[in-house]
Parts: structure tokens; C-alpha cells; sequence
């Protein structure tokens, strides 16, 4: 049996206003078609959905069942449509974003704080996790994107824009300021407690190639969880670690620290934004992908 939309519709704001006229009024419509459709809509369904009394319209018992319903689906629909047309609007909406400290803190903060100032009621849900974990989530449609800081991305389910160069260097605390009056190799270094990311983040990987290339054992005495935790753990002399050069200009406090004049080149590194290539973003995900764009765009001018 084939009903169409309209003919429900009709029985829907009927059975809500208890009125044909009024239902008409709503439709915009008049009373005549309204009477037309529900005629119609009994005929097929085989029983009858209203009385008319003096009191006005009535649902049957068949009439209530059906409104019981319709009612569920028609309030489903208006609140769909009222969710799209406040993500249409940017009024509402999540945007769910892979990310990885260092790409907050040297680039995505600014973006994201005029983001909310412009659309207060977006909600923003960032993931912090490692390049390879926020790729596994954009992978299996958990974040709408990623930005992450990667020297690649083989991946052809993936697409990336490159967003921001960033280079490292090497800091030590007190305990080592004697080594920031000389020039040191990466071999020289090696002889000190390194401190460095797990073995499972993509910048482990890029010190481990760094230091071979070089003909060293990458061998880090700490590991830290995040890159947040490498400075503090270098102003208090665990060792000596590799941090973007972006966490010493913003540093508040810059005692406690020295940087290190390395003869070997750390080669830089680069913040990219990462989609899928399968999946469309949402209305309010685009908007905050294009002032993603425009601020990298405006630190290359």
C-alpha cells in the first residue's frame, strides 16, 4: 500500500488542531481539499480516522492509533529539519577534530578561538592523541578531520594539506648549561639522557631515522607522553629534549632552559590537515576547515 507524504501530512495537523479549518489555515490550503484528503486517506487505510460533532473533530479509535504514530514520525522530521536549518545557519552543530598537542599549540589555537567567536554554538570536540592514532579515528569516522604533524602520510584514503613548517630544537636545563657554549654533533648529544616521545608516535620515528642517517642508536632515556611534558621535564634536568621551536618563542618563563647550537641539520617538520577522501564535511566542519586554510595562508604572506 502506497500512501503518499502529503495525505499523512494532512491527517497529522487534523488530528493536532482537532479542526479542518484550522489544519487548513496551517497548509495553507482550504477546507474543501483537507476534506478531499482525509475522504481519500480513509478510503485507502479502509476505516474511518474522524467524527464531526457539534464539538468539532474527533479521533476514532483507528484515528488514535494512527495519530500515535504519525505524531512520533512527524516531531522526528520537524526536529531533523530544525537541526539542519541550525547547522545551515552555523546556530548549531559538533565538529569533531583529530589533533595532536603540537598542532594545537604552534598553530590551531588562534583558528580555533576566533572559530568560537564567531559561532558560540558549535561545539567542539577535540581528540588529543599521536599522528598515528588521530589517522586510525579519521580512518574509522570518528573525527570529521585531522591536523597532526607528519613528514608523510602514504595513505590513499587520506588527503592532505600542508598548513604550517615548524623545526625543532634542542634545550637543556641548568644542569647542562655548559653544553650551551659550544657547538654540538648529534653524536656528541647521544653521550646525554635524551628525552623523547613513545616509540609509537611518528616522532620517535623521525628522531630514530634522524639519528641513524647519522650512523647513531636513537636511544631516549625518558619518554614522555605528550610534547607538553618534554619542557617542564628539561627545566628540571631529566635530560635533554627536541621541542618545537614554536614552545620556546611562546614560553613565558625562559629560565631554566638553554638551547643548543646543533652542527647537524634537524630537518623541519610540517603541520598538515588531513580528510578522507570518501566523506563529506558537515556545513559547520567546512566553515571551520576554510578558516583553518585562510590563517595558513596568511602566515605565508
Amino acid at each position: 500500500m502506497y500512501i503518499s507524504y502529503d495525505s499523512y501530512r494532512v491527517f497529522y495537523h487534523v488530528a493536532k488542531h482537532k479542526s479542518f479549518t484550522q489544519a487548513a489555515e496551517v497548509l495553507l490550503n482550504n477546507q474543501p481539499n483537507i476534506t478531499r484528503t482525509i475522504k481519500n486517506l480513509e478510503s485507502q487505510l479502509g476505516c474511518t480516522l474522524f467524527i464531526r460533532s457539534n464539538r468539532g473533530v474527533q479521533l476514532t479509535p483507528e484515528g488514535e492509533k494512527l495519530y500515535a504514530h504519525i505524531r512520533i514520525a512527524f516531531e522526528h522530521i520537524k526536529a531533523g529539519e530544525e537541526e539542519l536549518a541550525l547547522d545551515r545557519s552555523l546556530h548549531g552543530g559538533v565538529i569533531t577534530i583529530g589533533v595532536c598537542y603540537v598542532a594545537v599549540h604552534c598553530f590551531l589555537l588562534p583558528v580555533l578561538k576566533r572559530f568560537r567567536q564567531l559561532y558560540p554554538g558549535i561545539r567542539l570536540r577535540l581528540s588529543n592523541d599521536s599522528t598515528p592514532q588521530a589517522l586510525t579515528s579519521l580512518k574509522n569516522s570518528l573525527v570529521d578531520f585531522a591536523v597532526v604533524v607528519s613528514p608523510s602520510i602514504t595513505d590513499k584514503v587520506f588527503k592532505e594539506r600542508p598548513l604550517k613548517t615548524i623545526r625543532d630544537v634542542a634545550i637543556c636545563g641548568s644542569a647542562f648549561s655548559d653544553l650551551a657554549e659550544k657547538s654540538l654533533s648529534l653524536r656528541e648529544l647521544s653521550d646525554y639522557p635524551l628525552i623523547s616521545l613513545p616509540s609509537s608516535t611518528q616522532t620517535h620515528d623521525f628522531y630514530t631515522k634522524l639519528f641513524s642517517d647519522h650512523g647513531i642508536r636513537f636511544a631516549p632515556d625518558i619518554e614522555a607522553t605528550t610534547a607538553a611534558q618534554i619542557l617542564p621535564m628539561v627545566k628540571n634536568d631529566l635530560g635533554i629534549g627536541f621541542v618545537p621551536e614554536d614552545f620556546i618563542l611562546n614560553e613565558t618563563d625562559q629560565r631554566n632552559f638553554f638551547v643548543l647550537d646543533l652542527e647537524d641539520n634537524i630537518p623541519s617538520r610540517t603541520i598538515t590537515l588531513v580528510k578522507h577522501t570518501d566523506r563529506t564535511l558537515s556545513i559547520a566542519a567546512k566553515e571551520l576547515e576554510k578558516m583553518i586554510l585562510e590563517f595558513s595562508d596568511s602566515l605565508s604572506k
